[in-house]
């Protein structure tokens, strides 16, 4: 008599503590580049890049870390803060294809170091057009690979000197197993159907236009949407731009200067001399008492302010959606249709409503639609806004079939 079908248990996860060729140097001299990159040359296959910034830390988004995997040249990894210039990397990299995880994330910071690829696989957003409803690298690695891959060091200060061994070795092992990922991605994509689809999404990461920098920062304060006058509005402004200034000259996040609440706090009870502002809920920390005269003379330049501005930012910008039933109730009824469409097509070939199509694409779609409604010409339109061909082909029909009811 044969025995039942007993399900077999997950198979447990292999441990991934130390780089297959031990822990690697931190390159930080002109020689050692050189090296480096001679041994990349030697390699074979596409690159795998990653990078380790110190957001919360120091100002600005700059890699601290670069890490780069060749097969055959083993893992290197290069300290851009130390090296005068990463020109011979450029060189041999910026003609090479490249695999990221999140490239969104580290290819400005590599663009700032003059490095660019020609092509790249970003294996996060592979697993989102996949339909892995997580894709976290970590998450990633074990699922397909069945590994487990340390990630404790992924909010460290990645500035600091010298990088502590263990901290090496989770940047080496993040590019150790890029590659292998990649592999199983695109035979998961190909499977699917959506190789094409991840390959158009990926060419226009790469050659997207940088954003255009936002006209008024400031307004991106937590809590600002709470104030409910110009004057308010001037002083947090104000003090905005004092902490921006300062966390720069001193490369440090701005937020480890005075957070946005500290800011708030101080735009409701507008502290006039040094004892009231330490007395401010927010302002306590070791370098309060010594950049207290900074931040008062911030509040008085708001309130002396003839530059008041206004509650709402300035624009050409649609109105938000909630307000469209009232100023323009077809735009509302577009919108709703569109909607249904894209989670219907999402739901159909298990992508995510957003990577289907840019949610702010369908907004401006439905808010302004061509005025002759077709296919063709919704088609163009969604083109014009900068939707793939891969998303057009499935949308353009269907959306075209709502919007003409």
């Amino acid at each position: 008599m044969s025995s039942p079908d007993i399900e077999s248990p997950e198979p447990a996860l292999v441990e991934l503590n130390t780089p297959s060729e031990g822990t690697p140097e931190v390159i930080n001299t002109a020689p050692g580049l050189e090296r480096a990159v001679r041994s990349l040359q030697s390699g074979h296959g596409d690159l795998a890049v990653d990078t380790e910034r110190a957001s919360g830390f120091r100002y600005g988004q700059r890699a601290f870390l670069i890490q780069i995997r060749r097969e055959g040249a083993g893992t290197w990894l290069l300290d851009p803060e130390e090296l005068d210039s990463l020109a011979p990397l450029a060189d041999f990299v910026n003609h090479e294809p490249w695999v990221l995880h999140a490239a969104s994330q580290d290819l400005p910071c590599l663009d700032d170091e003059g490095l660019r690829p020609t092509a790249l696989f970003d294996t996060e957003l592979a697993g989102r057009l996949a339909g892995y409803p997580r894709v976290a690298l970590g998450t990633m690695v074990a699922e397909h690979l069945n590994l487990k891959l340390a990630k404790e060091h992924s909010a460290v200060d990645w500035s600091t000197r010298p990088l502590p061994e263990s901290w090496l070795n989770y940047a080496a092992l993040d590019v150790e197993v890029l590659l292998q990922l990649r592999d199983r991605l695109s035979e998961v994509l190909d499977e699917q159907q959506k190789l094409e689809f991840a390959q158009q999404e990926f060419e226009y990461l790469l050659n997207a236009p940088a954003p255009e920098p936002a006209a008024e920062p400031w307004r991106r304060l937590s809590g600002i949407h709470k104030l409910k006058n110009r004057r308010a509005m001037a002083v947090a402004r104000e003090l905005w731009l004092a902490r921006e200034a300062l966390a720069k000259s001193r490369d440090v996040a701005p937020g480890r200067l005075l957070s946005d609440a500290a800011i708030m706090v101080a735009v409701e009870h507008l502290p006039s001399s040094v004892p009231q502002l330490l007395q401010t809920r927010g302002f306590h920390g070791r370098s309060a008492k010594r950049d207290a005269p900074r931040w008062l003379d911030a509040i008085s330049r708001g309130k002396a302010s003839r530059d008041l501005p206004q509650l709402r930012a300035v624009g050409n910008s649609m109105p938000n959606p909630r307000a469209w039933t009232e100023k323009n109730p077809q735009a509302a009824d577009r919108l709703g249709a569109a909607k249904m469409v894209v989670t219907e097509v999402a739901e159909q070939w298990n992508i995510p409503g957003e990577n289907l199509l840019t949610p702010k694409y369908l907004r401006q779609l439905s808010w302004e639609p061509p005025q002759s409604i077709s296919t063709h010409s919704l088609d163009e339109a969604l083109a014009e806004l900068g939707a793939r061909p891969w998303q057009r082909d499935l949308l353009a029909a269907k959306l075209a079939a709502v919007f003409s009811k």
